[in-house]
């Protein structure tokens, strides 16, 4: 990473909160808060960090995940959102752009909700709009069927760092979009666990949150309540590098027709992850950060 880069420990209910600030150019840059999603980390967004050297971007290991993983107590949006005031308020920001990617989107949703006054748009990157998930699932089917591979492995224990990045390498997503910067990224997410090593995030927090974003009430309130200025990215394949991915475009029409403060583009040439962990995905969500922050200047 060639920015200026330092990470710091917010105190939120439970314990400090791990966030990642990359510093801009200028003093009076504009910011942006990046919310990662359900199983990463903050270091999702360094590829992001790279295309916008004029913008602070202010981005946590949400609580159950990456640093942040020792925050004890259940989560949910709701008390995720609330910790991002939390983290609003230790870099000393009142108001600023939300970009949530996955899961992240959901969060960013809560917080437009809870906290209106301290955002002033929501980009949603493959996230924030109801998913097609069956009624009257139980918690553990919906966590498998939503996520697949990326939450059982968090049940799974590796030898050294090298076995990990062998899980990670094999995963239909990554195939294609293997790098050096992949791979920090995740061995970030590793710690160690006896003579092994395990994933850092919590399985019992990500079942609390995508419980949560599929069937508890934050959403749909949330939703049903968003005023602000709210653009979606959606790409074409999804968490398995299948199509249609997580929003079928029939289906999402049918969301959109009925949310017109929601501005849509579908981003060719993606899937879940390499829309924020490639180069190329990094510089098309960077365009739409610009685009979102241009009314303030």
């Amino acid at each position: 990473m060639s920015r200026v880069y330092r990470a710091l420990d917010v105190p939120v209910p439970g314990g400090l909160l791990r966030v990642g600030v990359w510093e801009a150019d200028e003093p009076d840059a504009p910011t942006a808060l990046l919310i990662h999603g359900v199983t990463s980390s903050h270091l999702a967004w360094a590829w992001l960090a790279e295309h916008l050297p004029g913008v602070r971007l202010i981005a946590p290991d949400l609580r159950g995940r990456g640093r942040s993983n020792g925050v004890s107590g259940a989560g949910g949006l709701a008390v995720h959102a609330d910790d991002m005031v939390a983290v609003l308020d230790a870099v000393g920001v009142q108001r600023t752009l939300v970009v949530g990617h996955s899961m992240g989107a959901f969060v960013a949703v809560a917080l437009a909700h809870r906290h209106p006054e301290r955002v002033a748009a929501v980009l949603l990157v493959d996230g924030g709009l109801p998913l097609d998930v069956p009624a009257g699932l139980d918690p553990e089917t919906i966590v498998s069927l939503i996520l697949g591979p990326t939450a059982e492995r968090l049940n799974l224990r590796f030898a050294d760092p090298g076995a990990y990045l062998d899980f990670w390498r094999d995963h239909p997503a990554f195939r294609d979009a293997w790098s050096a910067e992949l791979e920090e990224y995740f061995v970030y997410d590793l710690e160690p666990d006896g003579d092994r090593f395990r994933p850092a995030t919590s399985y019992r927090t990500t079942v609390d949150d995508t419980v949560d974003m599929n069937s508890g009430a934050t959403l749909p309130d949330a939703l049903t309540a968003l005023s602000h200025d709210t653009v979606l990215l959606t790409v074409p394949r999804g968490l398995q590098d299948e199509r249609p991915g997580l929003y079928a475009p029939d289906r999402l029409d049918g969301l959109l027709e009925r949310m017109p403060q929601v501005r849509h583009h579908r981003i060719a040439g993606f899937n879940h992850y390499t829309i924020l962990l490639s180069p190329a995905g990094a510089a098309a969500v960077a365009g739409h950060v610009r685009e979102a922050l241009a009314p303030a200047g």
